[in-house]
């Protein structure tokens, strides 16, 4: 392999782990073939400066750092002092892994006096070594930091992503400790193909899982738009159900004048009094019970109180005048509806003298306060503090409801707490109003 192929390689590998490392903060401004062009301009520009100031290591770093930060302003959406200190960062942790990966080949072989050609196989190997944790150290600061698309991946399956960079480092490291006793070109092209084909496979088999986590995204954003839509769908089918009944009973009203006038008329005052009794009776039942003068609100509560009653749960309601939410319609449907399908999935998994649903959502303080407590019967599964399953919640659906529904606490920077406690399940919280 030629020195002047394995310096290409060498830097369009720095400029993938650089391109990497600034997606970590920012999204990417253009989709298409523009992000190619993007790559091989920066790589073509740092290669010309890397030659062009081989002798000036000072000047070298500034205009590579300055390369790195115009180039990744254009990739990426960041203010320009951003894409300069990123820069900076990058090529401060290049360095520094660079030097760890001499230090690797002093320790390794120590007294031994590596051959001055810049691409030497020793050269090469110890370049390579860097790069390979240079690569490493991006995806763990990709796990800290990185957005959605590596939250998808839960810690163990990113640890056993990680075996194959790892394992790129070892076998590389393996392979300085026995450079010195290769003895033909064969051997060392070997050595070399080796080396580059496991850093060049660590990228690759990165995009393949990137791509997955971004297909896997999608999918998960999909679910939750389709709950979304599904709880708003519910919403106003309950208010057009309602107004229809409204419809009917003002019919009906008519009627019911109507015949209150004949009984009147013909002074049968014992049969008058007996059908009032009936009306009233039946109004009792069919008007809303719930009323927090938000018409959105009411659609909700009423809707799931009729639920309630007809699956034998026992619903506790504490409101006040919401008239003031200031909560978009679509957002306090996501998390009342969320929140009551879950607790009433739970409650009807319960024996009947144990289904109980407490609900309080009030306007106090300038605080919107929503608290949700209900019985269930089986164990609720956490990991790192979030509700990873539970046989009480299909975790398809439910699972994802209970995100959105933090998704909607955090767009309105309020807060939670998710506890469960004595076979009750407790969900509270906090936003401004």
């Amino acid at each position: 392999m030629s020195d002047l192929l394995a310096e290409i390689f060498i830097i369009f590998f720095e400029v993938l782990c650089c391109k990497i490392f600034y997606e970590i903060f920012g999204k990417v401004r253009y989709k298409g073939c523009i992000n190619s062009i993007q790559l091989i301009l920066l790589a073509g520009t740092i290669f010309g400066g890397a030659r062009g100031l081989s002798d000036l290591f000072m000047v070298k770093q500034i205009v590579v750092v300055s390369t790195f930060a115009i180039f990744m302003f254009w990739h990426i959406k960041v203010n320009v002092q951003k894409s300069f200190m990123l820069a900076i960062l990058y090529q401060a942790i290049l360095l520094s892994i660079d030097y760890l990966a001499y230090s690797i080949m002093n320790e390794l072989c120590p007294g031994n006096d590596m051959v001055i050609k810049q691409y030497s196989l020793g050269n090469v190997l110890v370049i390579l070594l860097g790069k390979a944790i240079l690569f490493f150290c991006v995806l763990i600061i990709s796990k800290k930091l990185g957005g959605k698309s590596t939250e998808i991946l839960a810690d163990q399956e990113y640890l056993k992503f990680l075996f194959f960079p790892v394992f790129s480092i070892v076998i590389i490291v393996s392979m300085l400790s026995v450079f010195r006793y290769v003895e033909t070109p064969e051997q060392a092209m070997l050595l070399l193909i080796s080396a580059f084909g496991m850093v060049g496979m660590n990228i690759v088999v990165f995009y393949l899982i990137k791509d997955i986590m971004e297909r896997e995204t999608q999918l998960y954003e999909n679910r939750i738009f389709q709950i979304k839509v599904k709880n708003q769908v519910e919403m106003y089918r309950s208010i057009s159900e309602n107004f229809d009944r409204q419809k009917k009973k003002t019919h009906e009203y008519k009627n019911q004048i109507g015949c209150i006038e004949s009984l009147l008329g013909n002074k049968q005052y014992s049969k008058l009094e007996e059908y009032v009794k009936g009306i009233c009776c039946r109004l009792d039942r069919e008007l809303d019970a719930i009323d927090t003068n938000n018409v959105i609100v009411n659609a909700i509560l009423n809707t799931k109180y009729q639920e309630t009653e007809a699956n034998g749960i026992v619903f506790v309601l504490r409101v006040n005048d919401l008239s003031k939410l200031q909560i978009d319609d679509e957002d306090i449907v996501t998390i009342l509806s969320n929140l009551l399908n879950n607790a009433i999935e739970a409650c009807k998994k319960c024996d009947r003298n144990r289904r109980i649903l407490k609900l309080k959502i009030v306007n106090e303080d300038g605080m919107i306060k929503i608290g949700v407590r209900n019985t269930f019967n089986n164990p609720i599964l956490y990991e790192n503090g979030e509700i990873k399953s539970t046989k009480m919640l299909h975790i398809e659906e439910h699972g994802v409801g209970i995100g959105n529904i933090i998704e909607v606490i955090e767009k309105y920077d309020g807060s939670y707490i998710i506890e469960d406690c004595d076979q009750e399940f407790y969900f509270s919280i906090i936003i401004p109003n």
